[in-house]
């Protein structure tokens, strides 16, 4: 064997690393915008409810966590019975939430546990709440900096 030829497994490495450096550096130079809202009650996009949210004990790096969720119409009546999904990710590295969180039970009184939430490192992430309910579907997007 011809110790001066590249192997492919070697060639292939080195490509995957070169688009991992670049896929990082351009992610890392993506700065989060400067007006980022930081509350815990939005409005929902299309302005049919009002969210608020509370980590049941504190948000850990690292650590699986449960939020409360209180779903309000934009008149304030709570909102029981509602389907909601969750997503998230954080996106100047351009990859979703690690776990797959979910709501596990309403509480009554527009109130649901959103359980398996975890972040893996610090800096900006969005959680995104999609709600269908009888005023209709719409959705509400939080911003956090860990």
């Amino acid at each position: 064997m011809n110790p001066f030829r590249p192997r492919p497994a070697r060639i292939v490495g080195g490509i995957a690393l070169g688009a991992a450096m670049i896929v990082t550096a351009l992610h890392a130079s993506m700065a989060a915008p400067a007006d980022l809202d930081y509350s815990r009650i939005r409005a929902s996009e299309a302005g049919l409810y009002r969210m608020t949210f509370a980590p049941v004990d504190s948000i850990r790096v690292g650590r699986m966590h449960a939020w409360r969720l209180h779903l309000e119409a934009a008149d304030g009546r709570a909102v029981d019975r509602a389907a909601i999904v969750v997503r998230g990710g954080m996106p100047q590295h351009g990859h979703g939430l690690p776990t797959k969180p979910r709501v596990t039970r309403a509480l009554g009184g527009g109130d649901y546990l959103v359980e398996g939430m975890k972040f893996t490192m610090g800096g900006w992430w969005t959680v995104s709440f999609g709600v269908r309910a009888p005023a209709g579907a719409d959705s509400v997007t939080f911003n956090l900096k860990l």
